[in-house]
């Protein structure tokens, strides 16, 4: 994010926030990750394609008997995606779209063949995609956004570990997504942030807190 907080501009192009070194950080993250988790509004925003780039960490997960690219997952209370997005057409991973139950049936029929859609409720309840996440087998989960994930992951309490990467510039425009939404997030002792790590790479610095009793 930047220094005030948010992930990208209110421009149409992409707002760079980070640096080689620090995507080449997020790949080995990625690399180590059972599942990398974003909003559907970051597949409609961003055509992220949610891939481990490097031969070697791939290589590496195919000898520890796991695929080379972890699952991919996102959450959707409208069905709005588009079956041509990188998300759906790129790896050879497991896709899976958490969806409201009134957009199952539709979402369904036009991603067949290319995700799994998963019935969370309705309104969607992120607690059943998590506990459906974990009877897959499913342990470490990477979240990568955006602002309305992270908000409702921070606010219910359900993040053990926060990577925040800090860019050297402020962005100052209120049309501008943030990197958290308002909310009320949890103040007990149990779920205070502890300070793990703090990490210069290059002109941007990782703060890494553990969050209540998360291990990381």
């Amino acid at each position: 994010m930047s220094v005030d907080g948010y992930i990208d501009d209110a421009s149409p192009q992409r707002l760079r926030l980070s640096n080689t070194a620090d995507f080449d950080r997020v790949d080995s993250v990625r690399a180590s990750c059972d599942a990398i988790l974003v909003g559907a509004g970051t597949v409609r925003t961003d055509d992220p394609r949610l891939l481990v780039r490097s031969p070697e960490r791939r290589a590496r997960r195919v000898a520890r008997g796991v695929p080379a690219e972890p699952a991919k997952v996102t959450l959707t209370s409208s069905g709005d995606l588009d079956p041509d997005a990188q998300f759906f057409t790129t790896g050879q991973a497991p896709k899976l779209v958490y969806a409201a139950s009134p957009a199952v049936r539709e979402l369904t029929g036009r991603l067949k063949g290319r995700a799994e859609v998963v019935d969370a409720g309705d309104p969607l309840i992120l607690a059943v995609a998590l506990a459906d996440l974990r009877q897959r087998g499913i342990r470490r989960l990477m979240v990568e956004g955006g602002g309305s994930v992270h908000t409702e992951f921070l606010t219910l309490g359900l993040a053990d570990e926060l990577q925040l990467v800090v860019a050297p510039f402020f962005v100052g425009d209120p049309y501008a997504p943030r990197f958290v939404q308002p909310g009320v997030f949890p103040q007990s002792p149990k779920r205070q942030m502890r300070l793990a790590e703090t990490t210069r790479i290059g002109d941007v610095v990782l703060l890494r807190y553990l969050i209540g009793t998360g291990r990381g």
